[in-house]
């Protein structure tokens, strides 16, 4: 018999039924019995529950994960730890991560995403940076949905409420609204931090004798099984029931908790730290404890509490916020306890580190439980779950012919697309946002990616956050090398270097083979484009079980990019600034009417998403990168949702209120034919409102369009003199569309404050 575990006053009794009731298999539960030599007390019961979750454990993805490209020049610190880390010069490190709390926010949206906000900023503090942005990525249920407006509001509040109270700017953010995801809705965090590279931090904890601290606010009853219960699991009739599991943060605390945390790394006292982030207190020392290769003891007598009562199980199955673990040196304890203390927070030794490589936890003179360490965490389950493509589905047909004179009117098309909440303004959004806080921002929401300055110096970091839902659903691997390469082309089109990225990969049931096989693909189309683009992949996230009674989401990686800009003077912005320069368009490849808003809006659509070429959209990212350095571009923008006309007409959209005039020749859209035109019906509605591969709108002074053309031309790609920038706001093209823009900027500008009744 292994260990000495003894149940406390009031445990249920444990068996099968209890296993199956905290989401453990039979053959899991059986394998615990083994691993103990016993059979576990309720409180390892729940610690074993939460550790061998798919959110914890990674137990059906992390064989996959593996083929990520993880390595590179810049690469300071990659997976494993809590954050990634990129080398970005002057002795700095870039340190960022992107993660979920979907069905938190689903239950209760504005909890959900504060506290979403909350854990995303601990993950980076913890790493001894100091957190100056913040993204995300967002998806909605269709916007009549009944649910959807209550969902938008109390998401977007949440973050506002929490990201504005700490002091970190919301700089950027995707959002979409889309049926597909009225069941679920997914709410991605992201957070990008500043650290010297000598004073990165690390979780991994050592040195035998060390004191366990736990720092930042009080226990409490929140938030216990969010990992287990609610995150490793689908959605069901009876998921309102799961509301409490839901954490409730505090911004005013955890803005404590930055300011002392990064105080005490500044001391070098701390040995290692991690957050109490999912399954809390539980995580957070087995993880640390398994990372360093040793034992560690914790004594819940010590834990402060919110409130009496509190069971060894739920102290450390808790996920009450603002909390971190820290490791140290005895004769440091006193300087850490008043380092924290002058922030008003706990700072209370409650362990300590040990030999004998087993997770030990003592409750009232007794051993609540005694596990060894790596039967926490990398010796949890790991599945090769079976992996198959889904049914063929029919395919999609074209609802009108080329001859069909009965075509939509393509100005009509612009402004539906215009009015679609996919498509139009997400000011509604990110006004509730402060994006200026800190005075790094130099462009922020509404301009595409967002560019910071690096105090000090001239160079700036440049980041975006894409994904491609309605592609990956028709192509999970092209879909997901299209969601890389979109982030990284909307880097390079603000004059950043793309360098690495983050990932959010946001799944249904992986235990359903076509779900799996989705993620699997998925993979391989990231680690395909990252390293087509020499973007290492240095943190990300998985979320699986993200369906409702049978219904996945579609398969949903999202990516964020982060790149380097040598001179943020010399950054880009997407909208047109001068009266008589050329409008160039620039694209990888024909776009394709299959995944677009067009198709959505339309029901006009292909079977299949067209190939993508990563290594061609490089040669399209280095040709732009290198025509910004040059100077012979003023503006650009890249194209996507709505297509080529929406993304001029943004392009018009800027402060200097200037129109378009694009000229459409019937000769067809052909870089080995004349410079412009549309041919006839079905490739003008391809031309103007297809997606798809890389398509840029260009604006630059003459003298720069013969360089462009032959830069372009130089690296394979198509380039197009399109027409003028006007200084009469107006947008023409050809003889299909000719719309003023002030009528065209308010129907972009009341797409959701309209259907909200908040205009």
């Amino acid at each position: 018999m292994s260990g000495g575990a003894v149940a406390m006053p009031g445990d249920p009794v444990v068996g099968p039924e209890q296993a199956a009731s905290h989401g453990l298999s039979p053959d899991e539960y059986a394998a615990i019995r083994r691993i103990l030599g016993r059979t576990p007390t309720f409180t390892e019961l729940g610690v074993f529950s939460v550790m061998w979750s798919e959110h914890c454990s990674y137990k059906s993805s992390r064989r996959h994960l593996k083929m990520l490209p993880s390595r590179g020049e810049r690469v300071a610190q990659g997976p494993g730890e809590n954050a990634g880390a990129l080398d970005i010069g002057d002795g700095l490190l870039a340190v960022f991560k992107i993660e979920s709390h979907n069905h938190p926010s689903f239950l209760e949206p504005y909890q959900g995403a504060a506290t979403g906000v909350g854990g995303i900023l601990r993950d980076i503090f913890t790493m001894g940076a100091r957190p100056i942005a913040s993204m995300n990525s967002l998806k909605f249920g269709a916007f009549d949905h009944p649910r959807t407006p209550w969902l938008l509001g109390g998401v977007v509040a949440g973050i506002g409420g929490y990201g504005n109270c700490v002091g970190v700017p919301t700089v950027a953010g995707e959002v979409m609204f889309d049926a597909a995801y009225d069941g679920n809705i997914l709410v991605n965090a992201f957070c990008l931090g500043l650290v010297r590279r000598d004073e990165l931090l690390s979780a991994r904890a050592h040195g035998v004798g060390n004191v366990v601290l736990y720092v930042g606010s009080a226990t409490g009853r929140d938030g216990i099984h969010g990992a287990s219960l609610l995150a490793s699991a689908e959605f069901d009739a009876e998921s309102q029931a799961k509301r409490p599991t839901v954490q409730v943060g505090d911004p005013f605390t955890e803005k404590l908790l930055i300011e002392a945390c990064l105080e005490a790394a500044h001391t070098g006292a701390i040995v290692a730290i991690q957050d109490m982030g999912a399954a809390g207190l539980t995580s957070s020392s087995s993880e640390m404890a398994s990372r360093g290769g040793v034992g560690i003891e914790i004594d819940l007598d010590r834990v402060p509490l919110r409130e009496p009562g509190l069971t060894p199980y739920e102290i450390l199955l808790s996920e009450s916020q603002e909390r971190m673990l820290l490791v140290a040196e005895p004769d440091r304890v006193a300087e850490l306890a008043s380092i924290f203390g002058k922030w008003d927070l706990h700072s209370v030794e409650i362990g300590r580190i040990t030999d004998n490589g087993r997770w030990r936890v003592r409750a009232g003179g007794k051993i609540a439980a005694d596990i060894p360490v790596g039967a926490l965490t990398e010796d949890a389950p790991m599945y090769d779950r079976p992996a198959a493509p889904p049914d063929p589905v029919p395919a999609a047909t074209v609802v009108k012919s080329a001859a069909t004179p009965e075509w939509p009117d393509p100005a009509a098309v612009l402004r539906r697309l215009i009015a679609s909440p996919n498509v139009g303004s997400r000011r509604w959004v990110y006004r509730q946002y402060d994006s200026l806080v800190q005075s790094n921002t130099v462009t922020g929401p509404g301009g595409g990616a967002a560019v910071l300055r690096i105090k000090g110096t001239r160079r700036g970091l440049v980041m975006k956050v894409d994904s491609n839902p309605r592609a990956c659903a028709l192509d999970p691997y092209f879909g997901a090398i299209a969601a890389v390469c979109e982030s990284a082309v909307n880097v390079a089109c603000a004059g950043g270097t793309p360098i690495g990225l983050t990932n959010c990969l946001n799944y249904g049931n992986p235990e359903r083979p076509a779900i799996m096989w989705q993620f699997i693909r998925g993979v391989e189309g990231i680690r395909d484009a990252a390293i087509a683009l020499k973007t290492p992949v240095v943190s990300g996230n998985v979320s699986f079980y993200n369906e409702t009674e049978g219904r996945a989401i579609p398969p949903t990686p999202t990516i964020a990019m982060v790149g380097l800009i040598e001179d943020v003077e010399a950054r880009i912005g997407p909208f047109f600034q001068q009266a008589g320069d050329a409008i160039v368009i620039v694209r990888s490849a024909r776009p394709s009417i299959a995944a677009s808003e067009y198709g959505a809006l339309f029901g006009a659509g292909a079977a299949s998403l067209r190939p993508i070429d990563p290594a061609r959209e490089k040669l399209l990212i280095d040709t732009l990168i290198g025509a910004s350095g040059a100077g012979l571009i003023r503006s650009v923008h890249d194209v996507a949702e709505g297509g080529l006309a929406v993304g001029i007409a943004e392009s018009c959209f800027g402060e200097v209120k200037l129109g378009a005039a694009i000229e459409l020749p019937s000769d067809g859209l052909d870089a080995n034919g004349p410079d412009h035109g549309i041919g006839h019906k079905l490739d003008q509605l391809t031309d103007l409102f297809g997606e798809g591969r890389s398509t840029l709108v260009i604006s630059a002074p003459d003298r720069s369009v013969g360089p462009l053309r032959a830069r372009f031309a130089a690296a394979g790609l198509e380039v197009f003199l399109a027409g003028r920038v006007i200084a009469e706001p107006r947008l023409i093209i050809g003889s299909v569309i000719d719309e003023d823009l002030s009528g065209l900027e308010e129907l972009y500008e009341r797409v959701i404050p309209g259907r909200l009744g908040q205009l």
